[in-house]
């Protein structure tokens, strides 16, 4: 039998990252589990050999990192003015990567994550975060459908 104790719920803020924080939410008030809300900042890509003036990218990250934290601590009042143990990071790196291994190091029952439901070469070019998360996850993971209600 699987005890939930906590859920990971990656988010990059979207409406389909909403989703999956809806159904997490569900599944802690049944089990008193603490909500665990991670973003990853991706790295930038810098274009080396374009001619373009050089771009502080690593300014362009902590700016990213920096806003990141500051809405994850908002949607975290939130969360614990509803009565949930929530804690939140932010992390840098390839997002499956890192959520994967945020849930190894934190010992978490369950990954709640949205889903963009890309097809075709869309796809293909970009992948997919859940379906490498799906792949590799230590624990179950509950993928939410962007066309789910």
């Amino acid at each position: 039998m699987l005890t939930v104790s906590s859920l990971l719920v990656p988010t990059d803020f979207s409406e389909n990252a909403g989703k999956a924080l809806a159904l997490a939410k569900e599944v802690a008030r049944g089990t008193n589990a603490s909500l665990h809300l991670v973003h990853i900042v991706e790295p930038v890509v810098y274009p080396a050999d374009w001619s373009y003036a050089q771009v502080g990218f690593a300014d362009i990250e902590l700016e990213l990192q920096t806003n990141a934290e500051k809405e994850l601590a908002a949607l975290a009042e939130d969360l614990k003015k509803e009565g949930f143990t929530v804690l939140t990071t932010v992390r840098k790196g390839r997002a499956s990567d890192e959520i994967c291994n945020y849930a190894k190091e934190n010992n978490i029952s369950i990954i709640a994550i949205g889903t963009h439901g890309r097809s075709g070469l869309e796809h293909f070019l970009f992948g997919s975060t859940t379906e490498r998360v799906l792949r590799k996850a230590p624990c179950p993971v509950l993928s939410v459908r962007q066309d789910q209600p």
